[in-house]
Protein backbone atom coordinates (compact mmCIF):
# COMPACT_ATOMS: atom_id res chain seq x y z
CA UNK A 1 0.00 0.00 0.00
CA UNK A 2 1.41 3.33 -1.08
CA UNK A 3 -0.21 6.39 1.06
CA UNK A 4 -0.20 10.48 -0.84
CA UNK A 5 -0.51 13.21 1.67
CA UNK A 6 -1.24 16.66 -0.60
CA UNK A 7 -1.15 19.95 1.12
CA UNK A 8 -0.92 23.63 0.04
CA UNK A 9 -4.43 23.87 -1.64
CA UNK A 10 -6.50 27.01 -0.38
CA UNK A 11 -7.77 30.16 -1.91
CA UNK A 12 -5.99 32.59 -3.72
CA UNK A 13 -7.15 36.14 -5.84
CA UNK A 14 -6.54 35.40 -10.04
CA UNK A 15 -3.17 36.10 -10.62
CA UNK A 16 -1.90 34.63 -7.60
CA UNK A 17 0.44 31.66 -6.96
CA UNK A 18 0.06 28.37 -4.97
CA UNK A 19 2.51 25.68 -4.39
CA UNK A 20 0.94 22.36 -4.01
CA UNK A 21 3.35 18.95 -2.39
CA UNK A 22 2.19 15.56 -2.22
CA UNK A 23 4.47 12.75 0.02
CA UNK A 24 4.37 9.55 -0.84
CA UNK A 25 5.21 6.83 2.01
CA UNK A 26 4.82 3.07 2.36
CA UNK A 27 5.71 0.51 -0.07
CA UNK A 28 6.88 2.67 -2.51
CA UNK A 29 8.64 0.14 -5.25
CA UNK A 30 10.79 0.90 -8.15
CA UNK A 31 10.21 3.68 -10.58
CA UNK A 32 7.07 5.38 -10.90
CA UNK A 33 5.31 8.11 -12.47
CA UNK A 34 3.64 11.19 -9.85
CA UNK A 35 1.47 13.51 -11.04
CA UNK A 36 -0.99 16.05 -10.11
CA UNK A 37 -4.91 15.91 -11.59
CA UNK A 38 -7.67 18.50 -11.09
CA UNK A 39 -11.79 17.81 -11.20
CA UNK A 40 -13.78 20.72 -10.99
CA UNK A 41 -17.73 20.26 -10.39
CA UNK A 42 -19.51 18.67 -13.14
CA UNK A 43 -16.24 18.13 -14.94
CA UNK A 44 -14.14 14.73 -15.14
CA UNK A 45 -11.03 14.05 -13.37
CA UNK A 46 -8.21 16.01 -15.82
CA UNK A 47 -4.58 15.67 -15.97
CA UNK A 48 -2.64 18.84 -15.06
CA UNK A 49 1.52 17.37 -15.05
CA UNK A 50 3.19 14.56 -14.50
CA UNK A 51 6.58 13.64 -13.94
CA UNK A 52 8.65 10.61 -13.79
CA UNK A 53 11.38 8.87 -11.86
CA UNK A 54 14.08 10.15 -14.42
CA UNK A 55 12.90 13.48 -14.71
CA UNK A 56 10.59 13.68 -17.97
CA UNK A 57 7.43 15.67 -17.51
CA UNK A 58 4.41 16.08 -19.55
CA UNK A 59 1.72 18.92 -19.43
CA UNK A 60 -1.71 19.42 -20.23
CA UNK A 61 -2.29 22.25 -22.28
CA UNK A 62 -4.24 23.64 -19.62
CA UNK A 63 -1.15 24.17 -17.43
CA UNK A 64 1.75 24.95 -19.85
CA UNK A 65 3.68 28.01 -19.21
CA UNK A 66 2.00 28.47 -15.65
CA UNK A 67 2.53 25.47 -13.94
CA UNK A 68 5.62 23.56 -13.12
CA UNK A 69 6.04 20.02 -11.92
CA UNK A 70 9.05 18.84 -9.74
CA UNK A 71 9.81 15.79 -7.96
CA UNK A 72 12.26 14.64 -5.09
CA UNK A 73 12.90 11.01 -5.70
CA UNK A 74 14.77 10.74 -1.85
CA UNK A 75 11.73 11.74 -0.29
CA UNK A 76 8.93 10.40 -2.63
CA UNK A 77 7.70 14.12 -3.00
CA UNK A 78 6.03 16.21 -5.76
CA UNK A 79 5.00 19.38 -5.82
CA UNK A 80 2.72 21.35 -8.44
CA UNK A 81 4.26 24.99 -8.65
CA UNK A 82 1.43 27.10 -9.88
CA UNK A 83 1.39 30.50 -11.09
CA UNK A 84 -0.31 33.60 -13.03
CA UNK A 85 -3.75 31.78 -11.42
CA UNK A 86 -7.26 31.51 -13.39
CA UNK A 87 -10.76 31.47 -11.67
CA UNK A 88 -10.97 28.68 -14.16
CA UNK A 89 -8.04 26.75 -12.49
CA UNK A 90 -10.81 26.08 -9.52
CA UNK A 91 -10.99 22.40 -8.67
CA UNK A 92 -10.19 19.83 -6.60
CA UNK A 93 -6.01 18.68 -7.17
CA UNK A 94 -5.21 14.93 -6.71
CA UNK A 95 -1.55 13.57 -6.22
CA UNK A 96 -1.55 10.36 -8.21
CA UNK A 97 1.37 7.81 -8.33
CA UNK A 98 1.40 4.87 -10.71
CA UNK A 99 3.74 2.11 -12.20
CA UNK A 100 2.48 0.05 -15.22
CA UNK A 101 5.24 -2.40 -15.14
CA UNK A 102 5.67 -5.00 -12.41
CA UNK A 103 5.38 -4.31 -9.78
CA UNK A 104 2.22 -2.09 -11.10
CA UNK A 105 0.23 0.02 -8.96
CA UNK A 106 -1.98 3.25 -8.84
CA UNK A 107 -2.69 5.44 -5.85
CA UNK A 108 -4.24 8.74 -5.38
CA UNK A 109 -4.29 11.34 -2.61
CA UNK A 110 -7.19 12.62 -1.10
CA UNK A 111 -7.48 15.84 -2.77
CA UNK A 112 -6.94 19.57 -2.04
CA UNK A 113 -9.24 22.26 -2.98
CA UNK A 114 -7.93 25.15 -5.10
CA UNK A 115 -9.98 28.05 -5.27
CA UNK A 116 -9.46 31.14 -7.56
CA UNK A 117 -11.25 34.44 -7.36
CA UNK A 118 -11.59 37.10 -9.80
Amino acid sequence: QVQLVESGGGLVQAGGSLRLSCAASGNVLGASTMGWYRQAPGHQRELIATITSGGTTNYANSGKGRFTISRDNTKNTVTLQMNNLKPEDTAVYYCNIQRTWTPRYNYWGQGTQVTVSS
